[in-house]
């Protein structure tokens, strides 16, 4: 891959992205949202999409789309969705359960929720607080946030904001003694688990046509919080240099070899849609395998995560913990993975957009609504527990 095309995956940024932004136009044929400000929450969003709605009217355009669209013709974009829709839900007969619990365990840290906060990038750009905010009402909601390599604040910054239970996902710099000290300050600080996001080659046509560029000290930032050898004199043509050759694109199996001789981590490896490759991870140690397509932010074309979810949870045969990641809208969504194999589901744009809506209050909100959908979901199917969800809930249809 081109470094240039690899850096400008790991940073983010339109001359546009400021905070507070200024209020962008409805898209066409869209009806306006009077009531759809950030942080009103009067009137509470009933679904998803009305977050999205609000993160619509409150952001510049550039920051929406960067959050909301997908690849070249967004095929895996939609298909995530719709795949999800095809499945049907066949509940059996009085079999009803007065109370149900959303308790589990995920790689040894007990959640009460198990919907789990994606690592999501720029932060910063949706919301003053950004992945502050996240972590607190993740913590809040007792699930794990997963912390980008470039949320928009450090590693100890995210650590000092909520003592709640965070996994952090590692990009692997070129120099191992970096990407060694990066590791150190995530255990330092407390975090649980390691995540290796592999499914890498963002393409994304709205991004073209907003030409994006990152902010100088935004870039600087990020550099910075990485501990790369940067400093606040350097030129924003400098500092891209430095970013175009920090970042290793070439990785390869070894990569995990690596990792688990500098730590004891739990290691996770996020963007497995093969069987084969699920089970070779698996075969070399690793701890959970995240199904998922990037949510279809990478490579066009490729099917949907929820379509590949069983064939992986077979391949891993109980020796991994199993997430899937991708498409997840509704509390059905939810019941329709755990059904399917998954230990748990992980969201991104949901978020995202709620964190744009409303800060920390919006994403309590949504992971609120998301529960209670998951809640009910369960009780019509008989389950009183998300660690009891039979495969025979779900049916294909063709």
């Amino acid at each position: 891959m081109d470094r240039r095309l690899f850096s400008q995956l790991l940073t983010l940024g339109a001359g546009a992205w400021a905070w507070p932004p200024k209020p962008a136009p409805p898209a066409a044929g869209a009806q306006a949202q009077p009531d759809a400000a950030a942080g009103d929450f009067s009137h509470p969003p009933a679904n998803v999409g009305d977050f999205a709605a609000r993160a619509r009217a409150v952001l510049p355009p550039a920051t929406f789309d960067y959050i909301s669209t997908g690849s070249t013709d967004e095929v895996t974009l939609r298909d995530n969705v719709a795949a999800f829709q095809r499945l049907r839900l066949l509940p059996p007969l009085l079999a009803g359960v007065d109370q149900v619990s959303l308790a589990t365990t995920l790689l040894g840290t007990p959640v009460r929720l198990p919907i789990l906060l994606a690592p999501v990038a720029g932060q910063s750009l949706f919301h003053r607080d950004g992945v502050l905010a996240s972590a607190r009402a993740a913590a809040a909601a007792g699930t794990i946030l997963g912390v980008s390599s470039s949320a928009g604040h450090s590693v100890e910054e995210v650590a000092e904001a909520t003592d709640g239970p965070k996994w952090f996902q590692l990009y692997v710099p070129r120099d191992r003694t970096i990407a060694r000290r990066i590791v150190e300050r995530v255990e330092r600080a407390g975090y649980r688990a390691l995540i290796l996001t592999v499914d890498l080659g963002e393409r994304k046509d709205a991004d073209k046509r907003n030409r994006f560029a990152l902010p100088r000290e935004r870039l600087l930032k990020q550099l910075t919080d990485m501990g790369f050898p940067v400093h606040a004199g350097m030129t924003l043509a400098v500092l891209n240099a430095v970013n175009e050759q920090a970042w290793d694109p070439a990785l390869s199996w070894e990569v995990f070899d690596w990792l688990r001789s500098i730590t004891r981590l739990p290691l996770l490896v996020k963007g497995v849609l093969r069987p084969e490759d699920a089970d070779r991870a698996v075969r070399l140690g690793l701890d959970g395998i995240v199904v998922s397509n990037h949510g279809g932010r990478r490579l066009d074309g490729v099917p949907a995560s929820i379509d590949q979810l069983e064939e992986v949870v077979a391949a891993v045969k109980g020796r991994a913990t199993v997430l899937l990641d991708s498409g997840v809208r509704r509390g059905t969504d939810v019941l329709k993975a755990l059904a399917l194999g998954a230990q748990g589901v992980l969201i991104g744009r949901p978020y995202a957009w709620a964190l744009a809506a409303g800060g920390e209050e919006g994403v309590t909100q949504l992971l609120t609504l998301l529960r209670e959908e998951l809640e009910v979901a369960l009780q019509a199917c008989g389950c009183a527990s998300v660690q009891q969800v039979p495969r025979g809930l779900v049916l294909r249809s063709e």
